[in-house]
């Protein structure tokens, strides 16, 4: 599982495993989390960065509809995951 780091806007450094990614709209999202235990937290986060940019911008969807269209992409994805 790939583990990368996200600065906050505070400067804070948080590390996140990447659980899987996809794309809907045109728009990247991956689904995190901060651990590898079966019943860690789940984030789904979405890519705001525009092309050519050297690095990406995050933020957590939170958006009730496109929230539920993503996870169950990532539901569909990965059989073994529970969304609550």
């Amino acid at each position: 599982m790939e583990k990368i780091t996200f600065t906050l806007a505070d400067n804070q450094m948080v590390e996140f495993y990447v659980l899987e990614q996809t794309v809907l709209g045109g728009i990247s999202y991956i689904l995190v989390t901060d651990s590898e235990d079966d019943e860690a937290e789940a984030l789904i986060l979405k890519d705001l960065s525009k092309p050519g940019e050297d690095e990406a911008l995050y933020e957590i969807v939170d958006d009730d509809d496109e929230l539920e269209a993503v996870s169950k992409i990532f539901q569909e994805m990965l059989d073994d995951i529970e969304f609550e």
